[in-house]
C-alpha cells in the first residue's frame, strides 16, 4: 500500500503534530516502511499508490481506559445525581459500581459480548484501533474471569486490539461490607492468580479512593502483580487525595488515571517513574466535578498526558474518543495537539505499547484517514465524525 498526497500527523518529531505536508506513507506486510515528503519518495517505492487529495492521516486512535464489558445500565442513578445526590451518596446507598456488579453477575457471557460489541463498533467508527478493557464489575472470581474472557473475545469478533486489565480491587461487594481487607485477601488476589493462570490479563488496576481501597490494600494487590510479572496502573485522586498517585509511581505504574486531586508533588513522582497521567473528562463532565487535574504541573514536569473515554455505565457513559478530545481541550484546557497526542502516542505509552501510536518506519500500519484540513479540527468539532476510513494492520 502506498498513500500519496496526504497531510500526515506522525505525532513524532519536533514540529507541531510531527506534521508532514504533501506526504506519502508506504506500508508493507502490515508495517509502515517509509513516511516523508512525497518529493523524497525513493525510486524503488515509486508505484501509482492512492491519492488522498490532501486528507489528514494520523495514527489510529487508542482508547486506553474503558469499562466496556458490563451488564445493565445506570440511567436511574444519572437521574438521582441530577436531583442532587453526590457520587459518594449514590455509592453508599448501594448504587454506583455495586449496582452494575449485580447486573453483570447475572448476564450470560454471550450477552455481555453482544452488548460490548455495540460500544466497540461506535469506537471503531471513529478510527480507534486499540481498546483497553477492565474487569471490576464481578467482584467474585467467576464473574471477573467471565468479563476478561469476554474482553478477549472482542478481538475475534472485530478488527481491533484489546488490552485487558484486572480490576478486582474496584469496590467492596455487598457480601464483604466492612471487610475490605478480607475481600482483598480472599477474593481479589486469588482471582488475579486465576486470571493470570488463564492468560486473560495484561495489567492490574485498582480504585484507590475513600469509597474503595486505601494505599495499603492496593499495595498488597500490586505486590502480587509484581510477583506475577504484570504491570500496574491505578484509578487515583479522582475524588480526594489519599496518596494513590505516589503509590502508583512507587510501583513504576504504566499510568495513574483520573488524578483530578493530584498535586505538584504527585506530578513530580509520575515524571520520575516515567508513568503517564490518563485524564478522563467524560467522568469529570458527568459527575459535575469542579476540581481540574493539574495539567500545568504535568506539562512542567514532562508527564505524558493521555486521554480516554472511561466508557462505563455510571460515571462516563461515553463511547466517543473524538468528543473526549474536545472535552480535554474545553474542560481541562489542553491544546488540540496535546489532545491528539493523548489518544495516540501517550495512550500507547499508558498501555505499555511500543509498536503503535505514531507514524514511523517499523510501527504497525494502524492509521486513520480524516476529511479535515488541519489536525486541530479533530478536537474542535463537537458531535461530528470526519473519519474517511480506518486502516488496521495495513488492511482497510
Amino acid at each position: 500500500m502506498l498513500l500519496r498526497n496526504a497531510a500526515v500527523a506522525t505525532m513524532a518529531g519536533v514540529q507541531p503534530y510531527g506534521l508532514i505536508e504533501k506526504a506519502a506513507i508506504k506500508v508493507e506486510q502490515g508495517l509502515i516502511s517509509w513516511v516523508g515528503p512525497e518529493a523524497d519518495l525513493p525510486p524503488d517505492l515509486e508505484v501509482p499508490g492512492e491519492d488522498l487529495a490532501g486528507r489528514l492521516v494520523t495514527p489510529a486512535l487508542i482508547d486506553c481506559h474503558t469499562h466496556i464489558v458490563f451488564g445493565g445500565n445506570r440511567a436511574t442513578e444519572f437521574e438521582m445525581r441530577l436531583n442532587g445526590a453526590s457520587y459518594e451518596e449514590v455509592a453508599r446507598a448501594g448504587g454506583g459500581i455495586v449496582s452494575t456488579v449485580t447486573a453483570t453477575r447475572e448476564t450470560p457471557e454471550d450477552d455481555l459480548l453482544a452488548d460490548a460489541l455495540r460500544r466497540v463498533d461506535a469506537m471503531l467508527a471513529e478510527g480507534v484501533s486499540v481498546i483497553e478493557v477492565k474487569s471490576g464489575y464481578g467482584l467474585d472470581r467467576d464473574t471477573e474471569l467471565k468479563m476478561l474472557r469476554v474482553a478477549r473475545r472482542i478481538e475475534d469478533a472485530r478488527p481491533v486490539r484489546i488490552r485487558t486489565s484486572f480490576l478486582g480491587a474496584h469496590a467492596v461487594p455487598p457480601e464483604y461490607t466492612g471487610r475490605a481487607d478480607a475481600y482483598i485477601d480472599e477474593i481479589c488476589i486469588p482471582s488475579l492468580d486465576a486470571a493470570h493462570a488463564e492468560g486473560v490479563v495484561d495489567a492490574v488496576d485498582g480504585f484507590c479512593e475513600g469509597i474503595a481501597f486505601d494505599t495499603a490494600q492496593m499495595g498488597r494487590v500490586f505486590d502480587r502483580a509484581r510477583e506475577l510479572g504484570l504491570p500496574v496502573k491505578l484509578h487515583a485522586e479522582q475524588l480526594s487525595n489519599i496518596g494513590g498517585t505516589r503509590l502508583a509511581a512507587a510501583y513504576g505504574a504504566l499510568s495513574a488515571d483520573h488524578v483530578e486531586y493530584a498535586t505538584e508533588e504527585d506530578a513530580a513522582a509520575l515524571a520520575g517513574a516515567g508513568s503517564a497521567a490518563v485524564l478522563l473528562p467524560g467522568a469529570f463532565y458527568t459527575l459535575h466535578e469542579t476540581q481540574m487535574p493539574p495539567v500545568a504541573a504535568f506539562r512542567d514536569h514532562g508527564v505524558p498526558m493521555a486521554l480516554a473515554t472511561d466508557c462505563n455505565p455510571g460515571s462516563s457513559p461515553l463511547t466517543s474518543l473524538l468528543l473526549t478530545m474536545n472535552m480535554g481541550c474545553t474542560l481541562f484546557r489542553m491544546t488540540p495537539e496535546e489532545a491528539l497526542a493523548g489518544v495516540t502516542r501517550n495512550a500507547a505509552l499508558a498501555l505499555g505499547l511500543e509498536d503503535c501510536g505514531v507514524i514511523a518506519p517499523g510501527k504497525r500500519a494502524d492509521l486513520a484517514i480524516w476529511n479535515v484540513s488541519e489536525p486541530a479540527e479533530l478536537a474542535y468539532r463537537i458531535g461530528f465524525n470526519p473519519l474517511e476510513r480506518r486502516i488496521f494492520g495495513g488492511a482497510g
